[in-house]
């Protein structure tokens, strides 16, 4: 298994969404790391109050404004990034927004917004970022953050689900893709970190809004009231470490990154009823199994399973 950038020290990464929260984390702990680092912002506040954690090193330290939505605004942020570092070889689309509240009272433009930013931010990204990363030729890196609530289904999040599904799919596929080009692909997939994705509507576009809107934005307002308290009882993860644990999946090109054990029987239960809704007592005819071989299985799953497992043995000793 290649791992394209087990030494770190020296890089240049691209944080998407990292005036805050989980990007945050993840920018301190690759700046920590010797990385250089661009952090990317929407808010200008928030950047003023995450540049104070890179203390008196700048040099190693710039910041973009970028909104991931957008493709010309991600273009000049490749650029700009190149401008000042030379080459990027980390891509973390960590950029990402919430809303919570039953499918059956969403609306249209909930689902593009959400959707515009989870998943198009990230194709945006990747389009933008690849030729470069292919073209220095010294191994890279892409980094997606999605969430454990891509992996199964949480009453009153089916958008937010959806979008991190989908993210994490595209990532899997991405994989065997840039594999033979000795770039890495990995999805992080956190449990409950501390994050102001919980007030993501302050940056909703104008034209995604509805009647709804008003009331929505007040319950996420409130809701992050509610997670800086959970932060402070030390029932959420701390950004810093969520972004250490990246860090690790980075050097070693895991392509799973998961920060969370207690999520283990969840993930477990959602597989197990997948495999117990399989047909049972009939064979598939083998003119379809010839027609689907290509298709039927994905080598990556058995070799990251038995190489994590190995890992684990060895850690165990």
């Amino acid at each position: 298994m290649a791992v394209p950038l087990r030494d770190v020290a020296g890089k240049v990464a691209f944080v998407t969404g990292s005036s805050s929260g989980i990007g945050l984390g993840i920018a301190r702990a690759l700046f920590e790391a010797g990385m250089k680092v661009v952090l990317s912002y929407r808010t200008k506040e928030h950047l003023e109050e995450a540049m104070k954690h890179f203390g008196t090193d700048r040099e190693r330290v710039h910041a973009v404004e970028l909104d991931v939505t957008n493709p010309a605004s991600v273009e000049a942020a490749v650029s700009d990034a190149i401008r000042v570092f030379g080459k990027v070889h980390l891509l973390v689309n960590n950029a990402g927004v919430y809303a919570m509240g039953p499918l059956s009272e969403a609306t249209r433009s909930d689902l593009d917004w959400m959707m515009s930013v989870n998943l198009g931010g990230v194709f945006n990204c990747v389009e933008a970022f690849l030729p470069h990363l292919r073209a220095h030729g010294e191994g890279a890196q892409i980094v997606t953050t999605a969430s454990m609530w891509g992996l199964y289904a949480v009453d009153s999040a089916a958008i937010y689900c959806a979008s991190k599904a989908a993210a994490i799919m595209m990532m899997e596929v991405l994989r065997g893709e840039l594999a033979p080009m000795n770039i890495g692909v990995s999805v992080f997939c956190p449990g409950a970190v501390f994050s102001r994705g919980w007030n993501s509507s302050r940056n909703r576009p104008a034209e995604s809004s509805d009647l709804k809107r008003g009331a929505a934005k007040s319950k996420l307002v409130e809701g992050e009231a509610a997670m800086r308290k959970l932060r402070d009882s030390g029932a959420l993860m701390d950004p810093l470490e969520a972004g250490r644990i990246v860090l690790e999946g980075v050097r070693n090109n895991y392509w799973y990154i998961l920060s969370h054990p207690e999520y283990e029987e969840v993930i477990r239960e959602r597989g197990e009823a997948l495999l117990a809704s399989l047909p049972t007592g009939a064979s598939a005819p083998e003119a379809r199994v010839t027609i689907e071989k290509s298709t039927l299985r994905n080598l990556g799953y058995s070799i990251e399973r038995d190489r994590r497992r190995c890992l684990a043995g060895a850690d165990r000793e």
